[in-house]
């Protein structure tokens, strides 16, 4: 008797289990959508567990503790437990309460002959025609393109120049308010493309260039297994994505607190464990700017800030009091009339920041010394991209500002500083 019991509440399970919604089948309060392979579920959910307040969100369906990944209506709760997700005649996502009251829908640009919305095994929720294959060419609409503050496998931040979207993570505000917060992570398409974490309008960290494996401020990413990252910059998209084996489940999470952090799940402890984060140190964080323009950083030197070679401090009484954030000037003027500059190089760096610098992805190393050199502005330069011996050169006629050294020779980049003749056998550093 027991075994039949078990095995009618599993044949029950199983047939109430859904992960579609049409036009004559919408998800209510109480119920939720499970992706085929079981590990998403997409419904109503309350973060304080009150009923005045319910949003739709995804979530992993098997974990013990909910952990919302993404939320249709952030901004616009329904206010009871009335609420109704469904899909109207052209394919619009409609969340509305008893009353037909609409809190929030989908964008649609085209219609959709015979709409339905189904949740992946991806967790991406997406609006196709019913009647035709089912592939990312035929959706509609689909979530990923609007993430909240989480970034699945398979999704992308950055730009898509076509569908005219910029696809940035978002805060929540607090553990109970998905609404938006100041802090928010983007692709800055500006100079040489790069990751950036805001709070507002003042940066708060920023990645480096993509240098063809990963990005230059972000050396963890080497010793990470079932990854694959990719980063695609052309006419049509400026993105960042990854994609994992399998058995790996993992998140990249901007949280209240203005910290940015990929997490793997642990299936033995059943926990997120925080694999990274940034900003790590003081080297990082972009509102304090320890060292200025021309300085470089490095968090286990102390003071951790020094003048390039061939510079010297702006301002020295304050860099006696370890405020170096008027950074250097050089020593010696450069010598563009003669052309007598050379060039001395700064290894294992994480890129200054390239939002205004320019790429020329044809130039070998050896072009890209030749142009610098024929810029009276330029001020330094460095590889595109290391790829099969390294392609493209990055240039910088402007200050070099947020320059970090690891101690890793397997981390970070060279980048070369141009530098008068006189200054290129010295070595300057107020601390000495």
């Amino acid at each position: 008797m027991a075994i039949l019991l078990i095995l009618l509440v599993i044949s029950f399970s199983q047939a109430i289990a859904r992960d579609t919604i049409t036009q004559t089948k919408p998800l209510a309060d109480n119920e939720i959508l499970i992706s085929g392979d079981g590990t998403y579920a997409l419904g109503f959910f309350s973060p304080d567990n009150s009923k005045n307040r319910r949003y739709v969100g995804l979530w992993y369906y098997k974990h013990k503790e909910r952990t919302i990944v993404w939320v249709a209506n952030r901004e616009n709760p329904v206010t009871n437990s009335t609420g109704v997700l469904s899909i109207s005649n052209e394919g619009s996502l409609v969340i509305a309460n008893q009353n037909s009251t609409v809190v929030w829908s989908s964008r649609m640009t085209t219609n959709v002959r015979n709409p339905v919305a189904q949740l992946l095994n991806t967790g991406n929720l997406v609006v196709r025609d019913a009647d035709a294959d089912d592939g990312i060419s035929t959706y509609a609409w689909q979530g990923f393109d609007y993430p909240t503050d989480t970034m699945l496998a398979g999704m992308k931040v950055g730009v898509d120049f076509v569908k005219r979207l910029n696809r940035t993570l978002t805060a929540w505000t607090s553990d109970s308010d998905p609404s938006p917060s100041p802090y928010y992570f983007m692709i800055d398409v500006r100079g040489d493309p790069e990751e950036l974490l805001c709070e507002g309008s003042k940066k708060v960290w920023r990645s480096g260039p993509w240098n063809g494996i990963r990005y230059s401020g972000i050396p963890a990413t080497l010793t990470y297994i079932g990854f694959n990252f990719s980063f695609i910059n052309n006419e049509q998209e400026i993105t960042y994505s990854y994609n994992t084996s399998s058995s790996v489940l993992s998140k990249l999470t901007v949280n209240q607190s203005g910290v940015l952090q990929r997490s793997l799940w642990v299936e033995d402890s059943g926990m997120w464990n925080v694999i990274w984060y940034w900003p790590i140190d003081q080297c990082d964080d972009m509102r304090v700017r320890p060292c200025g323009p021309f300085a470089a950083c490095n968090p286990n030197n102390s003071p951790m800030c020094d003048c390039i070679q061939g510079f010297k401090p702006k301002s020295p009484a304050k860099w006696l009091y370890r405020d170096a954030m008027d950074g250097c000037v050089r020593k010696t003027k450069l010598d563009c009339k003669n052309g007598t500059d050379g060039f001395h190089v700064i290894s294992n760096t994480k890129l200054a920041d390239t939002s205004n610098a320019s790429v020329d992805k044809n130039l070998s190393l050896v072009g890209c010394k030749t142009k610098c050199l024929s810029d009276c502005s330029c001020t330094a330069y460095a590889q595109a991209d290391v790829l099969n011996g390294g392609s493209g050169c990055i240039i910088w006629t402007s200050e070099l500002t947020d320059l970090r050294v690891f101690i890793n020779d397997s981390y970070g980049q060279d980048l070369y500083v141009r530098l008068a003749a006189i200054d290129l056998g010295t070595v300057y550093s107020q601390y000495v």
